[in-house]
């Protein structure tokens, strides 16, 4: 039986790219995630699904990101992250993605499939002639 589970998170996650702040350590120079980014990460995992075993084999990612307004960028990252250790064991085993933006100014969230793949073939309407 091969690998498949939906599940959500609620709230609006953080950009990773856009996440980043720079702190100092004594005479070093870091860049950690955000507050917003930490404050995402801590409710995300505590919804993340229970009593799972993750997945060692490549697979596919879809999510619908309902975000609170139109000014985020559509950033998957900061969640595919999160799912490590939790869903599959690595983000290297996201082979492919499907990932939409949605407007959901009372309730964001984001509802995410993940599945093993049992076929890495490309279509062909998107491989150079």
């Amino acid at each position: 039986m091969s690998f498949d589970i939906t599940f959500r998170i609620d709230g609006e996650p953080a950009s990773k790219a856009n996440s980043r702040k720079v702190v100092r350590f004594g005479n070093r120079t870091a860049m950690i995630k955000s507050d917003k980014a930490r404050g995402y990460a801590k409710i995300a995992e505590a919804q993340m699904p229970k009593g799972i075993v993750p997945t060692t084999k490549d697979v596919c990612v879809e999510m619908v990101i309902h975000y609170a307004s139109r000014r985020p960028d559509l950033d998957e990252s900061l969640i595919l992250d999160l799912m490590q250790g939790h869903v599959y064991e690595n983000d290297r085993q996201v082979k492919r993605k499907i990932i939409h933006w949605q407007l959901d100014r009372a309730k964001p969230r984001t509802v995410i499939r993940v599945y093993e793949l049992e076929d890495l073939s490309i279509p062909t309407y998107l491989l150079d002639s």
